[in-house]
Formats: C-alpha cells, structure tokens, sequence
C-alpha cells in the first residue's frame, strides 16, 4: 500500500514541475512577442504627435510666406508711389519751366505799362492838353459823323414808307409800285419767301384795290433805324360800302430801303 501512495505522490509531483516549466517558457515567449509588438508598433503618443508637428510646420511655412508677400507688395508699392512721386515733380518742374518760358507781352492784361512822361515845362503841359482836346474832338466828330449817317437814312427811309402808305390808302397802283426795287423780295416771317418782282406785286395788289372801296392803312407805332423801318399799322378795309368800314386787323411790317427803294418787306402774321 504504501508503494503506490508513494508512486501517487511522485507522479503528481513530477507533473507540478513539469506544469510549472511551461509556464516560465510560456512566460518569456509573450514577454518577448509583446516587446517585439512593442517595438514595430510605434506608440500613440508617437502617431499623435507627429501630425501636430507637420501642421505646425505647415503654418509656419505659410506665416512666413505670407509675411514674404505682403513685405512684397510693401516694396513694389513703396517703389510705385516713388515712381508717381518722381513723376509728379517731374511735371511740375516741366510746368513751371513752360510758365517761365510763356512770352506774354503780347497777352491783353500782362503788359506793363511804361510810366508816362510828366511834362516838365509850362510849354509841355500846354501841349499836352491841347493834344487831348484834339483826340476828344476828333473822337466826337466821327462819332457825330456816324450819327449824321445814320439820321439820314432814318430820314430817307421813314420818307419813303411814307409815300408808299399814301399810294396803298389812296389804291393808287403806279404811285405804289415806284417805291418798290425791281427786285423786290416778300417773306411772311421767319423767312418763308412769298414772292419776288414787281409783276407779282402788281397782280397782288391791283387785283386788290380794284376790289375794295376803301383801305386805309395807319401806323399804331413805329421804329427807325438807318435804312430799316418797322411798322405797326391797323388796317381798315370797306368791301360794300366807301364809307362803311367792315373789316380791322392790325399787323406788323419791317421795311428795308436801299437807293430810295424798297428791296424787302417782311409781315409778322
């Protein structure tokens, strides 16, 4: 009995020991595959960290070139404004240069008057005065001599719009057809030309003082002026009766006068 205990004893003993050597080699294997894990296998902390570095760098290197542009766009538009600078006192200095140079003595206004020369002597002074005195007569005889002219005109014209207004009251056509150039022109204002020559006026207005039994033609108001005369006449016109006037307009005549003869007549409708 007591030589299979111990055969019992011994057997399980030996298994205890060999149980406990695969486990210390077992052991050692994990140990080291996870050491090897370990070591191929870069740590969280690692992968963590080297994207952070990357994207720092990548800032940095876009800090610096931005900062690289903008010192960029500092020195071409430092350069542009010196250039526009540069060209702007180069105009001004050529401006001033053609103002220096402008020749202006002939410019109304810039001249510089010389001093006039006093007279120094009594004898001087009296000449002096007297050529003043002649300059100012001179000056008012052509001035009155201008007026003269023109006051003759107005004279003769206003004479022969005179004569003319006779002959059309009295529808005397001879008498009114003298007054007028052989050309003489008719225009209803501004210029729309109604006819020209005296035949035309002729069948105008004997056709008319054949036709009325009376016409009396009287300026309201009149303006002169060298060979132009404006009228501003009533009419007054009898179809029937010489002694009933049946018809009154008033219209306004420019006459111009030429040699004593009408050679334009303008109505203002």
């Amino acid at each position: 009995m007591k030589p299979l205990f111990f055969a019992i004893s011994l057997l399980f003993s030996w298994q205890s020991i060999a149980s406990d050597e695969n486990t210390e080699q077992t052991e050692p294997q994990t140990s080291n595959e996870q050491k090897a894990e370990k070591k191929d296998v870069p740590s969280l902390e690692f992968i963590e960290e080297k994207p952070a570095t990357e994207q720092k760098s990548a800032a940095e290197a876009e800090k610096t070139t931005a900062e690289e542009k903008a010192k960029a766009e500092e020195a071409a538009k430092t350069t542009t404004d010196t250039t526009i600078s540069s060209d702007e006192q180069k105009a001004t200095a050529e401006a001033l240069k053609a103002v220096a140079e402008v020749d202006d003595s002939k410019v109304l206004g810039t001249q510089t008057p010389a001093p006039a020369e006093q007279p120094k002597t009594v004898a001087e002074k009296q000449q002096a005065v007297a050529e003043a005195e002649k300059a100012v007569s001179q000056a008012k005889e052509a001035l009155t001599a201008k007026q003269q002219e023109k006051a003759r005109q107005s004279r003769e014209s206003m004479a022969v719009i005179e004569q003319v207004i006779a002959a059309y009251n009295a529808r005397n056509i001879d008498a009114f057809i003298k007054m007028y150039d052989e050309n003489v022109e008719f225009y209803t204002f501004p210029n729309e030309l109604m006819f020209t020559g005296k035949e035309k006026l002729i069948a105008r207005y004997g056709i008319m003082f054949k036709k009325l039994k009376c016409i009396k033609s009287s300026p309201i108001k009149r303006i002169v002026l060298g060979n132009i005369v404006i009228d501003h006449e009533l009419s007054e016109t009898c179809t029937q009766d010489p002694k009933v006037v049946d018809k009154r307009s008033e219209f306004v005549t420019s006459y111009k006068i030429e040699n004593g003869k009408i050679t334009k007549v303008l109505f203002f409708r």
